[in-house]
């Protein structure tokens, strides 16, 4: 099988996990507005184009606009997104704010800068979708942005907490969207690289080899290199909760609990599952 044959198959593989994932969590709608935020990187860049293909075929009728916030970057190529949306054909807005300089203000040197970074483009991409009239708002987290993002809150925030494939704003003025939440990073990056992207790299952040994040990234790459498949079976558990298994008095009434309390199916199995995984945590790359 050569190159393009390859690649055709593996785009119609996303397609698919993208169209399932849309419809098991009803994310477009009929008349939607979209606003696909790209920033430059692999994983926006697959959203839109899936998007667009899905677009063509989908069964009801919605708007695609596809946004890119301009922060000021230091030597970011501000033509390459434009020229790249025209030559799609597709609806696009470019924003330009200079968060770039706000954070490098209020954060000290050596600090991450991913939270402030992201709460001020959070504001910006909520504002110009109110603006554009637009509903939804699709981002491109994948599915191990989602497990990564679970481990963080449990390793470093001490709550059971992910992405979900689909939220309200704060606000209740829209949606928000991860249509790639059944696709792997790996097959993205794939993707990117057969579709040859013009990938603008983040010089904010991406050079902070000590992110809380990054460690687990590294975690997961180890686990799933030793036991493959260990990413999609923890993406699998955020879709199977057990409330009367975990410890939360608002999810499941363990004061009242008797003997005569309706039990899940299961719920009184004390055996372990049957997952052959022998090896611990590396602790190293929580340090």
């Amino acid at each position: 099988m050569n190159t393009s044959n390859n690649l055709q198959k593996l785009k119609k593989s996303l397609e698919s996990r993208v169209g399932k994932a849309i419809g098991d969590y009803n994310m477009i709608a009929d008349g939607d507005t979209i606003l696909v935020c790209v920033s430059g990187g692999k994983d926006s860049y697959t959203l839109l184009n899936i998007l667009l293909a899905l677009q063509q075929r989908a069964p009801v009728k919605f708007r695609l606009i596809a946004m890119n916030l301009d922060q000021k970057q230091p030597g970011f190529p501000a033509d390459i997104l434009p020229r790249y949306f025209e030559s799609l054909g597709v609806e696009f807005r470019i924003v330009e704010a200079d968060t770039y300089s706000v954070v490098k203000d209020k954060i000290p040197e050596g600090k991450t800068t991913c939270s402030l970074c992201s709460r001020l483009r959070r504001g910006i991409i909520y504002r110009t979708a109110k603006e554009l009239g637009a509903n939804k708002i699709a981002l491109g987290h994948h599915r191990d942005d989602m497990v990564h993002t679970l481990f963080l809150n449990m390793i470093f925030g001490g709550k059971i907490k992910a992405m979900p494939p689909k939220l309200v704003t704060d606000d209740k003025a829209h949606i928000v969207i991860r249509p790639l939440a059944y696709c792997a990073e790996n097959d993205i990056a794939k993707f990117a690289r057969g579709m040859e992207f013009p990938i603008i790299p983040c010089n904010l952040c991406g050079s902070q080899e000590n992110l809380q994040r990054q460690k687990i990234r590294e975690m997961m790459q180890d686990w799933d290199k030793r036991y493959p498949g260990r990413s999609e079976a923890v993406f699998t558990s955020l879709q199977n909760i057990v409330p009367s298994h975990l410890a939360d008095n608002e999810l499941f009434d363990f004061r009242n609990l008797t003997l005569d309390t309706p039990v899940e199916e299961g719920d009184i199995a004390f055996d372990t599952p049957e997952i052959p995984m022998t090896g611990t945590i590396p602790i190293s790359l929580l340090a």
